[in-house]
C-alpha cells in the first residue's frame, strides 16, 4: 500500500511531484519546525535546512521534535528538523547548514519554494529580495503578541503571505517598511526574546503548508498567485487580509519585473521540474 494513498484528492502523479520537489525551510524554530514534520508527511522529498542556531530550554516550549536531550547536548535546530523529517520519511533528500541563510545562500537556488520562520524584519526583507532574484516563491510566517494596555490581556496575531515574482511583496503589503526597519535597527540586541508559543505556530506552519501544497501540486486548477492570510488568535480566526484585496491589479514596484532573475536561471525550468522525477542532489545527506 501507498502510504500516501489518502492525499490522492491532491491530483495526478501528485506523489512524484512532492517526491521530486525541494523545500527551503530558513529559520528552523517555531514556526519551520512544524512546516518540516507536516512536509515530511506530506511526502516532500527535497528538503534545504538552514538554521545558525542549536536548542535551548525555552525551546521546548514551541519546536516541535526538540527534547531535553538535545537541549544538555547542545543540538543545533538543523539537526532536530532533519530527525523530524527522516522519522517518516527515511528516503528524503536533506542538504543542512549550520549557518546564517545569507552566508550559504547558494544551496538554496535550487528550491521550488522557500518558507522563512525567520524574526527580524530585516532578515524577512533580504529573503525575499533573493526569492525575487532568483524567481522562487517565498512564504513568509510572523507572528506577534502585543500586550493591552492594562497588560491584563495580550492579543495574539501573526500572518502568512506568499510573495511570487511581479506580485505585492512584503513591502507592497506594508509588513516592511523604511520605519519598522530603522526602529529595530534601533534597538537590535536590547529587544530580548520575543514572545512564542507553540499553537499560533503551528497554525500559521499549516497555513503556509497549505500554500506549498497550491503550489506543487494539481489540487488547485489555478494556484494562488499571491496570497496574505491574518491570524487573530484570540478570536481562533484566519481570514484574507484587505491589504491584499487592495493591492489588486497594481503591480509591485520595488521588484520590477526586469530586475529580477539570474542570467543563468531558465524560468521554464521551475515548471519542469514539477513534472519531472525525484532528485537526487549530491550534497544530500541522511545524518
Amino acid at each position: 500500500m501507498n502510504w500516501l494513498d489518502r492525499q490522492s484528492f491532491l491530483g495526478l502523479k501528485s506523489d512524484e511531484r512532492l517526491a521530486g520537489a525541494t523545500i527551503g525551510l530558513v529559520g528552523l524554530g517555531g514556526g519551520n519546525s512544524h512546516v518540516a514534520q507536516q512536509s515530511a508527511h506530506l511526502g516532500i522529498g527535497g528538503f534545504v535546512l538552514i538554521d545558525d542556531d542549536i536548542i535551548t530550554l525555552t525551546n521546548l516550549n514551541r519546536l516541535v521534535g526538540g527534547k531535553r536531550d538535545d537541549v544538555e547536548l547542545k543540538r543545533p535546530k538543523v539537526e532536530i528538523a532533519a530527525r523530524v523529517i527522516l522519522e517518516v520519511n527515511p528516503d528524503a533528500r536533506i542538504t543542512k547548514a549550520l549557518a546564517r541563510w545569507q552566508e550559504v545562500g547558494h544551496l538554496l537556488k535550487g528550491c521550488d519554494v522557500i518558507v522563512g520562520g525567520l524574526d527580524h524584519i530585516g532578515s524577512k526583507d533580504e529573503l525575499e529580495a533573493f526569492c525575487r532574484r532568483f524567481m522562487i516563491p517565498y512564504i513568509d510566517m510572523g507572528m506577534d503578541v502585543t500586550p493591552l494596555p492594562d497588560r491584563s490581556q495580550s492579543l495574539v496575531s501573526g500572518q502568512v503571505v506568499l510573495s511570487m515574482p511581479g506580485e505585492p511583496c512584503l513591502r507592497c503589503l506594508q509588513l516592511i517598511t523604511d520605519e519598522r526597519l530603522k526602529a529595530e535597527a534601533q534597538r537590535y540586541g536590547a529587544a530580548g526574546s520575543r514572545p512564542q508559543v507553540v499553537w499560533p505556530n503551528g497554525v500559521l506552519a499549516s497555513t503556509a503548508v497549505g500554500l506549498v501544497v497550491q503550489l506543487l501540486t494539481p489540487w488547485m486548477a489555478q494556484p494562488p498567485r499571491s496570497a496574505y492570510f491574518a491570524y487573530d488568535a484570540n478570536l481562533g480566526t484566519v481570514v484574507p487580509s484587505d491589504r491584499l484585496a487592495r493591492r489588486q491589479g497594481r503591480p509591485c514596484t520595488h521588484y520590477p519585473a526586469k530586475a529580477v532573475g539570474d542570467p543563468m536561471f531558465d524560468v521554464r525550468r521551475y515548471l519542469e521540474r514539477l513534472d519531472s522525477s525525484p532528485r537526487q542532489d549530491d550534497g544530500s545527506t541522511k545524518d
